[in-house]
């Protein structure tokens, strides 16, 4: 009786830990992100229209910085980038659910980010800095004068959480895009965008001309999320170092105009 029901035990154990086994890990039975992103062939990547980090170009294909270091990465993987827009509020979702396997697209490493996500190491510095109409900027010279001006923000964002953090009156938009489509229409008097995005997107020689960039509201820097445990985030850390080593990513950079943001890997 005592070996039947030390046999009938054992044979427990073994299938809880099959099912446990079948059931763990990133999407390959080695629980390997690298593993999981190698074998599906390519690594998906969760972006928004952001220039100079990630837009299209007249082809319709994405370029940017952050494009063109995912595809060089996705490379060294042997695997092919293929970029995917998301909705940056439900990013940490997108992770969970394996619609994308990273989010690269200028993402601040905010401590919920950092906390909900498996992040690597900082390459951009970055700001948030206040938007207006080149004509409204004299008027507006420090943050107490702008708590009469209506706001348009990105969701989810760090300019969200800057609008936040001062109190300001403000409209959450699906991209920070929007948010300068905005106050070019004079629907919103202002916005709250990254520093990057404005010297790439406003003032003399772009779309919004008549736009400026003012107060910077916080300084913060860009990195790379991927799931919570993932070796994805390790690989492409040594991935970047080599990168910045070699050059690559310096001229990367300046072709997009961000190279005096890059940080040291």
């Amino acid at each position: 009786m005592k070996r039947l029901l030390a046999g009938i035990l054992a044979a427990a154990c073994m299938t809880s830990l099959v099912a446990c086994g079948s059931g763990s890990g990133s999407g390959s039975g080695s629980g390997s992100d690298l593993d999981y992103v190698k074998d599906k062939g390519t690594l998906i990547v969760g972006i928004t229209d952001f220039e100079p980090m990630d837009y299209k170009d007249a082809d319709g294909n994405w370029i940017g910085f952050d494009a063109d270091m995912a595809v060089k990465v996705a490379e060294s993987l042997g695997v092919k980038a293929e970029f995917v827009e998301i909705d940056w509020d439900n990013k940490i979702l997108e992770l969970d659910n394996k619609s994308i396997d990273v989010v690269w697209n200028g993402m601040t490493l905010t401590n919920e980010v950092k906390s909900a996500m498996e992040c690597t190491n900082a390459y951009c510095n970055n700001a948030q800095v206040v938007v207006l109409p080149s004509a409204d900027a004299d008027n507006y010279p420090d943050i107490d004068s702008m708590k009469e001006l209506s706001f348009a923000v990105e969701a989810g964002s760090a300019g969200e959480a800057a609008a936040e953090e001062n109190a300001l009156d403000y409209t959450s938009l699906t991209q920070q895009s929007d948010t300068l489509m905005e106050v070019a229409a004079g629907t919103s008097d202002a916005s709250i965008i990254d520093l990057l995005m404005a010297g790439a997107m406003i003032g003399d020689g772009t779309s919004y001309p008549e736009l400026t960039h003012t107060l910077e509201l916080t300084t913060e820097e860009y990195g790379i999320g991927c799931r919570k445990g993932s070796d994805l985030a390790s690989y492409i850390n040594d991935e970047l170092k080599k990168f910045y080593d070699d050059g690559s990513m310096a001229e990367i950079a300046e072709q997009y105009g961000v190279q005096e943001a890059l940080v040291e890997q």
